[in-house]
């Protein structure tokens, strides 16, 4: 028998093609087949919602050649995505080719020779409520989209446009902006002692005062108590130690997998699920061709299969030991409901470890790859164990803490630690041997005043993690909401963090008084909701659009006779245009400020906003001075450009390398902190950063130099570097090429 199978991409049908035999023949359908029109609604509103679906521009040539494809074949398997949006392309491939039988879907939650070989031995019938469920969004999604846009074109400017669910991001964003300027500060402040004891010093804060929590309003209430503690004693009343487990954390889900690759590698949603799309597809790792190298990445579920924990726990005993294999595999469950239909994702062979793939994978697939398979492996190993200790010193009715911990078994701490977003430095120190009743020295007192601080912008992490505690939108979409948001320009993403434009907050205020349930958070979320229960079958869907269109309808015709007309005047920027000489203006894109002429279209003079850094280029004497590139990312370079090509990634500084004499650049890291070196990638003194991978990892984040006794006995000091494989000439032209592309 001969057996065509049809999935999304031809990486995929590359891959699945080379695990089936000669029998069966692989094709892609490129994605979608069929949509709704974009020229108009597209959905029959007086006939229950009956959408209009048509051929796809550009996909009559594709389908005609899979429909020959089928009639040669005994047997079509529909292999698209096991999710919603693929289930919705297998029925619409099966209502075009015409294919009678009923059992042709099949699907796989990782793309191995095993997997797709035992999925096209079990085909099912299309799930007709999972179809269900995604036309109903698609409709939901073009209802609103398509009513109040042109409400918006003609009552705001042409271009608008509203989306059910990435204007209530956008609210989301506006709120947080409206939070932190309404946040008034609050004084505070906090007492360090730094004490000496027999085996060494420590540093505890005052945590209590008469028994109850020290709080500690002014500096007048600081006064009192550092004449109250004049005088006193500071005596160990207690020394205790205990351990203490750290659990691993589960394998990633979707959103997680978006969060922490924002946190640890800095990829944005999109890239995230653009790179893990990749290893999903299929990678060419040399033996054995190309092969899926994780399982699929569009997953609520942080379940695992039996098969895959013995698989790991196998590896840690090999590894690591059997002592950091727990008695029974970790189980995890999510809070909530959720999509259980796929595993959590991970490596769909937990022995094609980071370093052997490494070879096959680009820099960011690497990245990806290297995150998923560590969070795998440590969620399947023993707790991590400090041996925490506390000790407490009185002075009078004054107690002072001290809380430092040792590492006594590393547990999952060996391959993986969970990244945190904001301010992640709580490690405590190791604290020297302090007895009880021992009397100690006090060498200062430090009194600080603090002040409040208003929540932060929300940024990448922080963003999707909101979203997916809201229940806004789905894991799936969270990058193209993202997506879409900057590119209508209703936010721009300014130092990693989400800033409302001004035209964002002059829709959401409209928004929000006319589309009140459109705007709610709640009435979103309920909505996501149910149409998990449209899948389910338990909400049959156009009595969902019936529920949803009635008060609809009803806002839109009263925000279509009320709503006022907004005039946006342009903010000036204070510049005149070179060109034809009239004011130049602010203007926004999806990569941020940009300056524009106020004559457009007459005049189509644009440029980019330039912040000068009070840093002279010493190269030429002329300003460095702050740009973006295309793809909004920044850099610097000189205000003398082209006549001075000087550029760089990292912020220049006053400084010239002492070797070569090129200005020094401050380079900062992901995870915080920032070191000073020299740009020259031949320059004996520069400590590059590729080469110092454990620069990133320390809490502190300087260059750090090593001393060590010289063979004379002499005390010397050495910095790590490494020799660079480029010479001058071929650094100097990279370095042309990355700001030609840049400007």
């Amino acid at each position: 028998m001969k057996t065509l199978v049809i999935v999304e991409s031809p990486t995929k049908a590359k891959t699945i093609g080379k695990f089936l035999g000669k029998n069966y023949t692989v094709k892609s359908s490129m994605g979608h087949v069929r949509d709704l029109p974009k020229s108009d609604l597209g959905v029959d509103i007086e006939h229950e919602f009956e959408p209009k679906y048509i051929t796809i521009r550009g996909k009559g040539e594709l389908l005609k050649s899979l429909k020959e494809a089928a009639k040669k074949a005994d047997k079509v398997l529909l292999a698209s995505d096991p999710d919603r949006e693929g289930e919705a392309i297998a029925w619409h491939l099966k209502e075009y080719l015409g294919y009678p039988e009923k059992d042709c879907r099949i699907e796989f939650n990782e793309i191995t020779k095993d997997a797709v070989s035992n999925a096209v031995k079990h085909p099912r019938p299309i799930d007709e409520s999972r179809v269900e469920a995604q036309q109903a969004r698609r409709i939901l999604d073009r209802l609103v989209g398509y009513q109040i846009s042109p409400l918006l074109w003609d009552k705001v400017k042409k271009g608008l446009s509203a989306g059910r669910v990435q204007s209530v991001a956008v609210r989301m964003i506006v709120d947080r902006e409206d939070e932190i300027e309404a946040f008034i500060p609050e004084e505070y402040w906090s007492l360090h002692a730094d004490l000496q004891g027999e085996n060494g010093n420590i540093n505890a804060k005052l945590t209590k005062i008469g028994g109850k929590k020290a709080d500690i309003k002014n500096q007048e209430e600081m006064d009192k108590i550092l004449a109250g503690l004049n005088g006193k004693d500071y005596v160990v009343s207690s020394v205790q130690k205990k351990d203490k487990s750290r659990h691993p954390v589960p394998p990633f889900t979707t959103s997680s997998l978006q969060q922490e690759a924002a946190r640890k590698i800095g990829f944005t949603a999109k890239k995230t699920m653009q790179i893990a799309q990749q290893l999903y597809e299929g990678i060419d790792v040399g033996t054995g061709g190309a092969v899926g190298l994780i399982t699929y990445m569009r997953t609520d579920s942080v379940r695992v299969s039996a098969e895959a924990k013995a698989m790991v726990r196998k590896f840690i005993a090999d590894k690591f030991g059997a002592d950091y294999v727990p008695e029974k595999p970790n189980f995890y469950s999510k809070k909530g409901k959720i999509q259980d239909a796929h595993e959590a994702v991970r490596p769909s062979s937990v022995d094609r470890t980071p370093a052997a793939v490494r070879p096959y994978l680009s820099a960011a697939q690497y990245k990806l790859y290297k995150l998923i398979w560590e969070r795998f492996v440590a969620s399947q190993m023993k707790d991590a164990i400090m041996e925490q200790t506390t000790i407490d010193v009185t002075a009078g009715t004054y107690l002072f803490r001290a809380t430092g911990s040792v590492l006594k078994f590393p547990g999952f701490m060996q391959v993986y630690i969970e990244g945190r977003d904001g301010d992640s430095s709580d490690e405590e120190g190791l604290l020297p041997v302090i007895n009880e009743g021992e009397i100690l020295k006090l060498l200062k007192l430090d009194p600080k005043q603090h002040f409040t601080q208003p929540p932060p912008f929300y940024n990448e992490a922080t963003l999707v993690k909101a979203l997916e505690e809201r229940g806004i939108g789905r894991p799936s979409t969270y990058a193209s909401i993202i997506d879409t948001i900057l590119a209508r320009g209703y936010v721009v993403r300014e130092e990693k963090m989400f800033h409302p434009t001004e035209l964002g907050k002059i829709i959401v205020d409209l928004l929000k008084e006319y589309f009140t349930q459109i705007m709610d958070v709640e009435f979103t979320a309920a909505m996501e909701s149910n149409l998990d229960k449209v899948e389910e079958g338990s909400v049959e869907w156009r009595k969902l659009l019936t529920d949803f269109y009635g008060p609809f309808a009803d806002m839109l015709e009263h925000a279509k006779k009320e709503m006022t007309k907004v005039v946006i005047m342009p903010e000036e920027s204070g510049e005149i245009c070179e060109k034809c000489g009239r004011p130049m203006v602010y203007k926004i894109s999806k990569f941020g400020k940009f300056l524009a002429c106020s004559g457009f279209p007459e005049c189509r003079n644009t440029k980019a906003i330039v912040k000068e850094t009070g840093i002279p280029c010493l190269a030429c004497g002329g300003q460095i001075v702050e740009r973006k590139s295309r793809s909004g990312k920044l850099f610097y370079g000189c205000n003398n450009y082209p006549d001075c090509d000087f550029v760089s990634w990292d912020k220049p500084i006053l400084e010239k390398c002492p070797v070569c004499g090129m200005q020094m650049v401050e380079k900062k890291f992901r995870t915080g902190g920032k070191s000073i070196l020299c740009p020259n990638k031949d320059c004996p003194s520069k400590e590059q950063e590729g080469k110092d991978s454990n620069l990133t990892k320390k809490t502190t984040r300087k260059r750090t130099t090593t001393s060590k006794k010289s063979t004379s006995g002499k005390t010397t000091k050495t910095t790590k570097s490494t020799k660079s494989t480029k010479s001058t000439t071929t650094a100097k032209k990279t370095t042309t090429r990355k700001k030609k592309d840049a400007e």
